[in-house]
């Protein structure tokens, strides 16, 4: 535009974009520490010269400046990247969290651990087996066997009581997932209208960022952006959230290709706890199955063979894994060729007392397997961490709020509205004159 009015309105193009630099400026610092909230820039264009006919010329120097977009500084790829490793993080943590406390409930190597209960079990065989006639020998054989039963139970009752805290947990990290992708689904039709109407959605698209990063956290869901900027939300190849329609997930069976927390979960209960309670079940029936053969190999202090001295339901070893002794007299301790008659015969005793190194070696390749694996899943934790650290610190150099930065932003764009001010006070007086005392001659 020509001219000095026309100078005016270039003036005023700057007071507007300043005054909108101010604001962006200003609404970064105030979310400075507002989880999810992606710093905002302001994208200027100069304004296009006036269209003139063929042969004319423009004698300006241009229409100004406009505000061209407020854009959020975040990049897609690298989302999708943070995604997917904290998806990844929250899986192994899931894991890690629950190997620890089970690992802590184990109690091994310890005083009152199954192991040490197994060492005492065998060492009261090889008391009794040289003081066959002993009460107290006999008494304590009862006792340890109670003590390893009761240690073998209580491991089994821990298993049996993570594995139904997890279904709870599971129940309830899938409810969340469908409660989200409804709120996403919606946020996606919110954004695509309030866009089509040239409303700033950003603080909703900062909203949506949350809750797809939470969809991978809890399923390992993926996100995709479509041409019309909508999110399209998948756990493994099952659609969850597609535009402004939510589907809904069960946790049985799970999607496949579910991951994150959920993932960890499914882990936990399909493979690690179960077989881990069926390695205790390993032991406790290879234990009594081992002590009760040898026990029948013998003859008790009533001179009758020896019956079984363990009792178990097959069906859950350890669980119900009992003595079945009651009577210190029923212990068979003598060896098989006194049967018939009493004898303090220890040679049995001392056969059972080196019957149970397979239970104590089933019982030790069991701990040492899980221990192997809760270290390789806290080094895989470990190094996941370093990873999504050194991606979440990418997207805060990028897409964090810099104090420092944004004050210089904040100054700049006031010493260039000052300058826009100047300007049009230079024009009002140019216009004064013009207006006002063109023509006009001294007396």
């Amino acid at each position: 535009m020509v001219g000095s009015f026309g100078s005016l309105s270039t003036a005023l193009s700057a007071l507007r974009y300043q005054q909108s630099a101010l604001e962006v400026a200003n609404n970064n610092i105030a979310n400075s520490t507002t989880t999810g909230y992606a710093r905002r820039t302001i994208v200027g264009s100069a304004q296009s010269t006036s269209q003139v006919a063929m042969w004319s010329r423009y004698t300006g120097h241009g229409d100004g400046v406009a505000v061209s977009d407020v854009r959020r500084m975040v990049d897609p790829l690298l989302d999708a990247r943070m995604r997917r490793e904290h998806s990844a993080l929250s899986n192994l943590q899931t894991q890690a969290t629950v190997l620890a406390r089970i690992e802590e409930g184990i109690g091994e190597p310890g005083e009152n651990g199954v192991a040490a209960a197994l060492d005492t079990f065998t060492q009261s065989w090889q008391d009794l087996a040289t003081n066959p006639g002993g009460d107290a020998a006999r008494q304590q054989v009862l006792g340890s066997a109670a003590a390893l039963a009761q240690a073998l139970q209580a491991q089994y009752g821990n298993i049996a009581g993570e594995e139904a805290d997890q279904q709870v947990r599971l129940a309830t990290a899938v409810d969340e997932v469908n409660s989200v992708a409804r709120d996403l689904a919606g946020l996606n039709h919110t954004i695509l209208v309030g866009a089509a109407n040239g409303t700033d959605v950003g603080d909703l698209r900062d909203q949506r960022d949350q809750l797809a990063l939470r969809l991978a956290d809890l399923a390992g869901a993926t996100t995709t952006v479509e041409a019309d900027g909508q999110f399209t939300v998948r756990i493994g190849t099952t659609d969850l959230v597609v535009g402004r329609t939510a589907s809904a997930i069960g946790a049985s069976p799970l999607p496949a290709g579910v991951s994150g927390e959920i993932g960890g979960i499914n882990t936990l209960l399909t493979v690690t706890l179960p077989s881990y309670r069926a390695g205790l079940d390993n032991v406790a029936t290879s234990l009594a199955d081992a002590v009760n053969a040898a026990h029948a190999n013998g003859v008790d202090r009533t001179g009758a063979q020896g019956g079984d001295f363990f009792s178990y339901d097959p069906a859950s070893p350890a669980a119900t894994l009992a003595v079945a002794i009651t009577d210190i007299a029923g212990i068979a301790a003598a060896g098989i060729s006194t049967l018939g008659s009493a004898t303090l015969d220890g040679s049995n005793a001392d056969a059972i007392s080196g019957v149970m190194t397979a239970a104590s070696d089933a019982y030790q390749n069991l701990v040492n397997t899980f221990g192997t694996h809760v270290a390789s899943v806290n080094r895989q934790v470990a190094n996941q961490e370093a990873l999504t650290g050194s991606l979440d610190a990418a997207w805060e150099s990028q897409a964090g709020v810099n104090l420092d930065e944004e004050t210089v932003n904040l100054l700049s764009a006031q010493r260039a509205y000052e300058a826009a001010a100047r300007m049009m006070t230079t024009l009002d007086e140019v216009l004064d004159t013009l207006i006002n005392r063109t023509g006009v001659v001294g007396r």
